[in-house]
């Protein structure tokens, strides 16, 4: 009898209804890209028209899909539904509402712990697994509790003591409620884990690993996006299945058929041939913006700590719409902005990262995150009001490091972070003080607006010095080419009238040597 056959016998002897999921629609939403960057100076709009084409196709590119749907229709293959669907106890239907029991296990002595940091408490570990189900819509919490345990590998998971007492509670809360779902807040479960306690409970169990499938397929609007959820669902299923071969095919012969492995195969072998072509456009994207020359500031942070709503303030764009929700962000997006100096930059809104995320489900996210590794500078936003908030500033700045060196090919010689710039968000939901800070940091609101202007300045300042750019200030001849010029390929900050000759302009100019050297040859002899 095959792996695939246990999960669905198992899940259909279950007496409740089974856990449903999120649909995987696969109807394109466009990329939120590069607003066109225009002059705003009236009198040389005629002058600008080129500058601003070369922008409108930049945006275009920005937001062109990163597949067509042709190409995406593999992805809704009901005999994979069928496999995955068994492994995570997820699928494509929509849930009227689901009333989910979460357990955090978390190991009594903290000289035990190992991927968890010492500093985090299970109490906060609770609390962001049951964000994780708020996130989901219709899903509630119907109850969450943390169980000690001396380890999370034995096979039954809970001593013999706990299962009663888990037991009682499952039947109270069914009595209450009708209970649809058993959520164990461990990075994966074992199959032997999961079905065991599906037999003790009588009801699915899913583990942190298929929970975060559910809320990124929920999320995932782009081809990119559903490519790289997809993708990480592979791992998990096939670790569930080598887990159920080790377990019992060798006294039942329990294994998935040659056929099912196919499918799986031929899955990851299209996902991998989209994602690298998915990757060379990003690639191509990269260098026209190179091209262009605008500076990159990636905004990056722990998921939920405001990297949008601060994308929104900083740039003032409509279409930015923030959620409080884990996850909401799935897709590396550009967006123009403007510093004080007046110099056009990109800001590169970024997935969030999470502690405790399996190594499958992260790798598969790695790519998008090179578009951070490459930039000229790198925002850190951090939730000042969150209980783990230096916690999850460790979990980052680890993260940052360990992908600095993967794009730099494993040569820690070359993995070095672009200037990162400390940013406390959400300051007005802390009633105590300010707390004070060794380093450089800014204490912000993204919501309320406050605090803006000195991380501008210290963006700007930043990425003049990353970029070689500098501020000058130039005498032109008023209307004349020069003037045109400046317009068109440096930042014009301001223009004053020379007290010396009222034919000429004082141009004050933020501009990199190479333009400066261009300048020069085109006007100066």
């Amino acid at each position: 009898m095959s792996a695939l056959r246990i999960f669905g016998r198992l899940a259909r002897s279950l007496p409740l209804r089974p856990v449903v999921g999120i649909p995987l629609r696969l109807k394109y939403t466009q990329h939120q890209g590069v607003k066109g960057i225009r002059n705003r100076k009236s009198f040389f709009e005629a002058q600008m028209q080129a500058a601003g084409q070369d922008n409108e196709d930049l945006e275009m590119e920005e937001r062109a899909p990163s597949g067509d749907l042709a190409d995406m229709r593999f992805l809704d293959d009901r005999a994979y539904d069928e496999v995955a669907g068994g492994a995570m106890r997820i699928t494509r239907d929509i849930a009227s509402s689901q009333q989910v029991l979460i357990l955090q296990p978390y190991v009594k002595w903290a000289a035990k712990r190992q991927s968890t940091p010492i500093d985090v408490r299970p109490e906060d570990q609770l609390a962001e697994a049951s964000a994780l189900i708020h996130s989901l819509p219709n899903w509630q919490v119907a109850r969450a509790l943390k169980v000690p345990l001396e380890s999370l590998e034995k096979k039954t998971l809970f001593g013999s003591g706990k299962l009663v007492e888990l037991k009682e509670l499952v039947a109270e809360l069914r009595q209450e409620r009708q209970l649809t779902c058993l959520f164990v807040s461990k990075g994966t479960l074992s199959f032997a884990q999961k079905r065991f306690l599906e037999a003790e409970f009588w009801l699915p169990v899913m583990d942190r690993y298929s929970v975060l499938i559910q809320i990124l397929r929920l999320h995932a609007t782009s081809a990119e996006a559903k490519l790289q959820v997809a993708m990480a669902e592979l791992p998990y299923i096939w670790a569930q299945a080598k887990d159920a071969s080790v377990t019992q095919t060798r006294r039942q012969g329990y294994a998935l058929t040659d056929l099912q492995k196919e499918i799986l195969r031929t899955r990851e072998r299209k996902l991998r041939a989209e994602l690298e072509r998915v990757r060379r456009q990003r690639q191509l994207l990269r260098q026209k913006r190179k091209q262009q020359n605008y500076p990159i500031v990636a905004v990056v942070g722990y998921t939920n700590a405001g990297k949008t709503s601060l994308i929104k303030a900083l740039t003032v764009e409509d279409a930015l719409q923030p959620r409080n929700q884990l996850f909401a962000t799935l897709d590396v997006t550009a967006h123009a902005g403007c510093l004080p100096c007046n110099l056009q930059v990109i800001y590169m809104d970024t997935v969030g990262f999470m502690s405790d995320l399996p190594t499958g489900l992260f790798e598969c996210f790695v790519a998008t995150l090179e578009d951070a590794m490459l930039a000229d500078v790198i925002v850190h936003v951090q939730d000042l009001s969150h209980p783990c908030h230096a916690a999850q500033r460790s979990h980052v700045e680890a993260t940052l490091r360990s992908l600095a060196f993967n794009v730099a090919g494993g040569d820690s010689t070359a993995s070095q972070l672009p200037p990162i710039i400390n940013v406390y968000n959400k300051c007005d939901l802390v009633t105590s003080g300010t707390p004070s800070s060794s380093d450089a940091v800014h204490h912000i609101s993204a919501r309320a607006q406050t605090g803006l202007e000195p991380l501008l300045d210290d963006i700007e300042q930043q990425i003049l010095t990353a970029t070689g750019r500098r501020k000058l200030q130039m005498r032109v001849p008023s209307g004349g080419p020069e003037m045109a010029w400046l317009y068109k390929n440096a930042a014009v900050v301001k223009t004053t009238a020379d007290e010396e000759n009222p034919e000429r302009l004082m141009m004050h100019v933020v501009i990199s040597q190479r333009t400066l050297d261009q300048f020069k040859r085109e006007f100066c002899r």
